[in-house]
Formats: structure tokens, sequence, C-alpha cells
């Protein structure tokens, strides 16, 4: 699993392993922690509760809601409900752009600094993309950039050939990392190949450098992740598709799907969006779909929970009577 988080790390969209950027624990910090948790955990309406009573901003940790026109089937918290907190990394891109970690990075920490150094006012980080909040919390590790010709050149082999192929290839070059891919994702594969071709050196050998990098990190800003028993947590995400389609998830998912976005856009592969366009193409009936989506939900969930879960100095917090107090504490201990 730790090969596939660093694998991920190199194939966020950015084209470069990172910027070699530390991240931001300078006393006084102007993030005072992070809360994450699964989807429909929620983290946002209790982040908002939190920012009440602390005069706290909210900076979004959530790769697909950075993406306007994708409010409704990203959970996107709605300016009603945001009570007058500010939020920043909402609706700031459009679909047809691929938004990646290290531009994550640099956002949020200048909107960090922003409401510290304008406004004196600290913000908590919340979402459910690991990535992201580990990106802003433990820093990106340098390494080599894109090289947009090479990329093209893989595609197209992928095109031609079948993303097994080129998994085949990987395997001779970095065994340790091909054995965390699937042989059909072709955007891992591309990256690994492309570090590869670019540097000589295997993307595990990179990974190690990174783990050695973050063993090193002192004391970070605390990590605080709401924990559901499975039970309820599928029966929050069932209601919360359902609201999400009586809101107006199909005709969204419809007027995304007119952009005729890139192959390669990540808003393109938006959970539930793919299902939903395929109903308004008639390709596939509705019923089917919600039921796929909720499906869908709820193992992404539980694939959110296994990440945080192997986070080193994460802090679950059993959701339900009470969590905002015990969150509030956790996110207290290090003022």
């Amino acid at each position: 699993m730790a090969l596939l988080e660093a694998q991920a790390r190199c194939a966020d969209g950015s084209g470069h392993l990172a910027r070699g950027v530390p991240p931001l624990q300078d006393a006084p910090s102007p993030i005072v922690g992070y809360l994450a948790g699964p989807t429909a955990s929620g983290k946002s309406a209790l982040a908002v509760e939190l920012a009440l009573r602390h005069g706290w901003a909210i900076i979004s940790a959530d790769s697909m809601q950075v993406y306007r026109g994708m409010e409704i089937g990203t959970g996107a918290i709605a300016p009603s409900e945001q009570r007058g907190v500010p939020h920043h990394l909402l609706g700031v891109a459009d679909p047809r752009e691929t938004f990646h970690a290290a531009r994550f990075v640099t956002e949020a920490r200048a909107a960090a600094a922003m409401e510290w150094e304008s406004r004196g006012r600290r913000s908590l980080v919340c979402g459910g993309t690991g990535l992201w909040i580990e990106a802003l919390r433990e820093g990106l590790f340098e390494g080599p950039g894109r090289d947009e010709s090479l990329r093209e050149e893989l595609r197209a082999r992928i095109a031609a050939e079948g993303p097994e192929a080129l998994h085949a290839e990987l395997a001779l070059v970095d065994p340790a990392i091909a054995a965390t891919i699937r042989p059909r994702d072709a955007v891992r594969i591309i990256r690994a190949l492309e570090v590869f071709r670019l540097t000589g050196r295997p993307l595990s050998e990179w990974y190690a450098e990174d783990q050695a990098r973050r063993a090193a990190l002192g004391p970070l800003p605390p990590l605080v992740v709401l924990d559901w028993p499975r039970e309820e947590l599928d029966r929050r995400i069932n209601a919360r598709v359902d609201q999400m389609m009586a809101a107006g998830w199909p005709e969204e998912a419809r007027a995304l799907d007119a952009l005729a976005l890139p192959e390669h856009s990540p808003a393109r592969k938006a959970l539930g969006y793919p299902e939903l366009a395929a109903v308004a193409r008639g390709e596939r009936a509705l019923p089917e779909v919600v039921e796929a989506i909720k499906l869908a939900t709820r193992q992404y969930a539980r694939s959110q929970m296994t990440w945080f879960r192997r986070r080193r100095d994460a802090v679950l917090v059993a959701a339900g009577y009470g969590v905002e107090e015990r969150v509030e504490q956790q996110l207290l201990k290090s003022t």
C-alpha cells in the first residue's frame, strides 16, 4: 500500500513527482489542523460549527469539489450551509482543466497565508482526498517534471497495444511499483514509465527517498478523521445519493457531459457522472445506475478510510453524539 501511495503522488496529473516544498508548519501556523473522513461522514457541517466557534476559515481538500458545475454530485457544501464562514478552493477550476495536487498545495497555502496575514484568522483544512491532505501537511517530494511528448507517445502505445502491454514493460524495469498498479491503470502506468524514461531510475527509488524525508519530519498539525460504523456510513451514503438525485444530479451530469471533456480530465471520471451521462444518452436505466452509484460510493468510502487509517499519526474519532467536542479537543491540542 505504501508503494501505491507513493506512486499515486507521482500520478496526480501534476507532471512531476512534486515541487520540493516543505510542509507548512512554521509557528504560528496559519493552519490549525485537518479534519478528514469518508464521503457522507458529515465533516463539512462539523467544520462549519468549529469554524464559527473559533473564528476559523475553511480550506476544502476535495479533488472534485474544486471544479465548477459539479456541486451536486460531489457533495460540495452549499453557500447557504456555509453560514458566513469563508471557504476556499470550492468551484475554482474549469472541469476541462487538470487541478493537481501541486496546484492544490500552492493555492491552499496562499489562502491560509491570506487569512492569517490579512485577517488574523487561522484555517481548518477539511476534505476527503487523502493525497491532497498529505501533500499539504507533509510536503511534496522533489522530482522530475513532465514530458508531454513522451506522455503522448505512451498514450498512443496504450491505444495501439493496450495498457497490459505497457504494464508488462513496467514490470521489467520496476517490478515493485508494477505490483501496486492494476494492469489497466493507464494513468499510473504512464507516469511510472515516464519517470523511468526521464531519470533512468525506477519510481520505487524515488519512493524510498520520499519515505526517508517524511520520516524526518517533526510534529505536524493534527489530522483528525471521522470514523463511522460501516452500517451507519452505508445508510448515510445511500440517503445522500437519493438526495443528490432529487437535487438535480442527473441534469448536472448531462451538462458536464455536453462539455466534451478531454479524455485525461479528472472531472470526466468523477464518481457517478459517466454513469448518469449514459442515462441521459439512453444507454442505461436510471434505477440501475442509482444503485450502482450507491455501491461505488460505499466502496470509495472504504478506500478513503483505509488510506486515513494508515496515516502515521491520524487520530480517529468516533462519529455520533459529542463528536464536535471530541474533534475540537484533538484539533486544539497543538495550539
